[in-house]
């Protein structure tokens, strides 16, 4: 009785955990997935390639980083995009219109803070 009762519960669980699974994000997918429009944000030190990059609203958007000199990585905080030497491209579709903040995430040396670009969803 105690060995089906311990059964049960353990398939009750197995059941719940499937159940809780991962939520799926509509605004970022992974960096093979199809895009429409493309950017490349180049790092070199303490500066962006571009003070703003363009791109229209609800369509696909591969975001690409080039590390030309130095150590860097990029995050867009309200779009959840985070590319290192790792990770080096993700898809979103940004949903809203709105201007978005492009930093550096790897502190990178005296010029770090200033390190900033701009993303012009249209």
């Amino acid at each position: 009785m105690k060995k089906t009762a311990a059964l049960l519960m353990a398939l009750v669980l197995v059941f719940a955990l499937a159940a809780c699974g991962k939520k799926t994000d509509t605004a970022a997918t992974d960096a093979n997935a199809t895009a429409s429009q493309e950017i490349t944000l180049q790092a070199s030190n303490w500066k962006f390639d571009q003070p703003e990059y363009k791109v229209k609203k609800g369509e696909p958007l591969k975001i690409n980083l080039d590390i030309k000199e130095g150590v860097h990585g990029v995050s867009i905080p309200d779009l959840k995009v985070s590319l290192d030497n790792n990770s080096k491209s993700k898809v979103v579709t940004p949903e809203k219109a709105g201007t978005y903040n492009i930093l550096c995430s790897i502190p990178c040396g005296s010029g770090h803070s200033t390190m900033t670009a701009k993303l012009v969803v249209e």
